[in-house]
């Protein structure tokens, strides 16, 4: 099997074992969703923290053992800004961010599907057309380039990464 289709055919059983973790988790549940806005369910925070602890430290040891190969792309405060402005929006209007929108939509809630999927497909065609006005003016604004945590301390990323996971680990113990 060529690599790329390697990487796909992970890339989809990774996807599959997260929307059904999402699923069982409870976070495709607009209720559960709306706890979480109103700081009255944490169960979204747990699940996030949990996806970003294994995330940080499995896609680093594949790294390790060169099995993954990843870049870190180039950020700027412009596109954190936008980025931030269209997934907000889009949230606090529903109630879904995009993975539990495609969870939501296999569990049968309409709501997800209708409003869901039509904000993903209007959201990614508004970008398509005004990206090209956009790349090289408000995207680039307060440019930072590949910097990373571990780049800007100048130490392993391996120094960053385990008290980072401690110190998430213990948010998820209290909340």
């Amino acid at each position: 099997m060529k690599s790329n289709t390697k990487q796909l055919v992970w890339g989809l059983i990774f996807g599959i074992v997260f929307g059904f973790l999402l699923q069982k988790g409870g976070v495709t549940s607009y209720d559960v969703i709306v706890g979480q806005l109103r700081l009255t369910d944490f169960t979204v925070l747990r699940v996030i923290l949990t996806a970003i602890v294994v995330g940080m430290i499995g896609i680093h040891l594949m790294r390790e053992f060169g099995w993954v190969q990843f870049s870190v792309k180039p950020g700027s405060l412009g596109k954190n800004v936008i980025g931030g402005l269209l997934f907000g929006v889009g949230f606090a209007l529903l109630g879904y961010c995009p993975g539990t929108i495609a969870g939501a939509i296999g569990n049968g809630q309409v709501d997800a599907l209708v409003g869901g999927l039509s904000g993903i497909l209007l959201g990614s065609w508004l970008l398509a057309v005004i990206y090209p006005k956009i790349r090289s003016t408000i995207l680039q604004k307060g440019d930072f380039g590949d910097l990373t945590l571990p780049g800007l301390l100048k130490v392993n990323q391996w120094v960053v990464i385990i008290p980072l996971a401690a110190v998430l680990v213990g948010v998820m113990l209290v909340f």
